[in-house]
């Protein structure tokens, strides 16, 4: 057996993991500022708790799809291709959300602010929902021939797993939205973001839950991938007991725990399938046969040694500087900085 497919196999879970778990609750943020803050400077300190982060955290996206694309070209080139329509969709709504983050504060009205409020919380929504559809029709299946290319409708992939996928992580970042919101404020904001994760957050949860079952009884999950999905259980369970006592850091690494073990199962059940077919397995993407050469695993290796220890580092010394709480009292009103013939007059 390939060594070097079977370990980029696991980087690329473990980045797709990254992402889940830290653009997760990214995500949350920006469909809580829809709908949880009383007022604009509730929403500004909510923006500000992920100000600093936000678009470094959406690097493990980016990182994903380009290891996908060196490692595994046929994988990538199956999956983007059958899913061209959800895929651009999301691309549009990180767009969305990421002008919305930083044109938001760009003019003081109200029609102004609550537009690009509904535009942050909507492609928030769309991109958490379409990202968990993609991975989860990943560990289902699609349709595809021997060729590697979707039989069917451009609709094809709005399948249950599909749903549950989307609803999973739609439900997941909420959750872990709000955790990470108790976490990082204090006053009203922590109250209410504290009171949401302990009450909502298993029932968000369960379609996560439901879609790690489904991909292990859809692939014959293994040994590994069912203790997964039991320490994804405790996880959740270990998540929403801090929640419920308000120990905040133990309800956030409990429902990270959720999702770094859930998300696991998921690859580890796929494994070796990179996507199945749905058509006939002999037709399905396998780590060995979906790969690039060992030369270019072999470079790309020397090159994540090390540059990856360099990316975490990084985003670790920045979580760090940034660690204090924020409270409403500490964001400034907002100002209009008048251009100098204006000053004058």
């Amino acid at each position: 057996m390939d060594v070097l497919p079977v370990i980029w196999f696991g980087a690329i879970a473990l980045l797709w993991v990254g992402f889940l778990l830290l653009e997760g609750f990214d995500l949350g943020v920006g469909m809580h500022v829809l709908f949880s803050a009383r007022d604009e400077r509730e929403r500004r300190t909510m923006l500000n708790t992920i100000g600093p982060v936000w678009d470094g955290n959406e690097v493990w996206l980016i990182t994903a799809g380009a290891a996908m694309f060196a490692a595994f070209p046929l994988w990538y080139a199956s999956l983007f291709s059958a899913l061209y329509i959800p895929l651009t969709i999301t691309l549009l709504a990180l767009i969305l959300r990421a002008v919305s983050i930083e044109y938001r504060g760009k003019v003081h009205t109200d029609r102004w602010a609550r537009f690009w409020t509904w535009s942050l919380g909507i492609g928030s929504l769309v991109t958490a929902f379409c990202i968990g559809a993609a991975l989860a029709i990943t560990s289902t299946g699609l349709p595809i021939d021997a060729n590697g290319d979707r039989a069917g409708h451009p609709f094809v992939w709005l399948t249950i797993p599909a749903i549950l996928g989307g609803l999973g992580v739609v439900g997941f970042a909420l959750t872990h939205g709000s955790t990470f919101l108790a976490l990082k404020t204090d006053g009203a904001i922590r109250e209410r973001a504290a009171r949401f994760s302990a009450t909502w957050g298993p029932l968000l949860l369960l379609p996560a839950a439901a879609w790690a079952i489904w991909a292990q009884f859809a692939n014959g999950g293994s040994v590994l991938s069912w203790i997964l999905v039991a320490l994804a259980v405790v996880g959740a369970a270990f998540g929403w007991i801090g929640a419920r006592a308000r120990k905040e850091g133990r309800a956030f690494l409990g429902y990270g725990a959720f999702v770094v073990a859930g998300a696991g199962s998921i690859f580890a059940a796929m494994f070796p399938y990179v996507l199945p077919s749905t058509l006939d397995p002999a037709n399905g993407l396998t780590v060995f046969n979906a790969s690039s050469s060992d030369y270019t695993l072999t470079v790309m290796s020397i090159v994540a040694a090390v540059g990856l220890p360099i990316v975490i580092a990084y985003q670790a010394w920045s979580y760090w500087v940034f660690r204090k709480r924020l409270e409403p009292g500490m964001i400034p009103a907002p100002h209009i900085v008048l251009p100098a013939i204006l000053r004058e007059k």
